[in-house]
């Protein structure tokens, strides 16, 4: 009984969605204390409360996200296990976790300082008010809304530190901003028959995948221009980064002639994950 609750406590929080949003957190973080030369042990303290408090405030906005949307996870097969349709756990309960998590958690990064928790709210309510509640079932362009909850995190992590109104913590943003657009449309083509059976407004449900293709190109070729801001950039950073993003671009712009398109999709959402784990890996080298 207890391993099974387990299992569904890792459906509830898309355990790998809260492992994916909490690691720009902490490259963000990483990225500050090197380039600020701050020892760690002098702000283990706070490198706890932004673990810990990122990652409730997390989990609490996607068992939300689950509890708001029982009515179309269950008219999909890639959602037809959690536990607010399996009813493994009430949706009180589920929304009780919701509530608790993310305020213990906006709590915890309060008591770093007020940036981080401005951040880590801005996240939640993008997340849970505008995309979840708001947008997801009414405008294609939902996506976006999301995007800019996950764009945050790197913010969130940076600022324990420092103030993350500067060029590199800025680039994080938009890296995470532009990159989610191609990975997201990747995964609405993929579910494309579950998203068109919920009737979410999923770009490649209402707008067809070659409208699809061409934003995700679009998003794609402004990643090129990201490093520019970044007065310090070295040399060897830059030319690496162009080469990455060539390559991406290189997938994106297969769509266009490939025939089958959800295979297309498939390769570019694997591209897009080793994609920014190689821009998080050359920012933590170079910078």
């Amino acid at each position: 009984m207890v391993l099974r609750h387990l299992i569904e406590l890792q459906r509830l929080f898309k355990r790998f969605v809260l492992i994916a949003n909490f690691l720009p957190v902490f490259v963000g973080f990483i990225l500050a204390i090197a380039y600020y030369n701050v020892s760690f042990y002098t702000v283990r303290q706070d490198f706890l409360l932004v673990t810990v408090g990122s990652i409730l405030l997390i989990a609490g906005a996607l068992a939300l996200n689950n509890w708001l949307e029982a009515d179309v996870d269950k008219l999909m097969e890639r959602t037809k296990k959690r536990p607010t349709v399996t009813g493994t756990f009430s949706l009180r309960t589920v929304l009780l976790i919701g509530i608790i998590f993310s305020a213990i958690g906006q709590g915890l990064l309060f008591l770093i300082n007020l940036e981080v928790a401005l951040y880590g709210f801005t996240g939640w309510f993008m997340y849970v008010v505008i995309y979840t509640m708001m947008t997801k079932r009414r405008f294609t362009w939902n996506t976006h809304i999301g995007s800019i909850s996950g764009a945050v995190t790197p913010l969130m992590g940076w600022a324990v530190i420092d103030s993350a109104i500067a060029p590199i913590p800025i680039s994080l943003f938009l890296i995470m901003f532009l990159w989610q657009m191609p990975h997201t449309y990747a995964i609405a083509i993929r579910k494309f028959d579950d998203y068109n059976r919920a009737g979410l407004k999923m770009l490649p449900v209402v707008k067809g995948f070659q409208t699809t293709i061409c934003r995700t190109v679009m998003y794609m070729l402004a990643l090129f221009f990201v490093p520019l801001l970044i007065d310090e950039i070295s040399m060897p950073l830059f030319i690496i980064m162009t080469i990455i993003n060539l390559a991406w671009l290189m997938i994106g712009l297969a769509g266009f002639r490939m025939q089958d398109t959800v295979k297309w999709a498939t390769i570019l959402f694997v591209s897009s994950l080793i994609y920014l784990m190689l821009t998080f890996l050359l920012y933590v080298i170079f910078i």
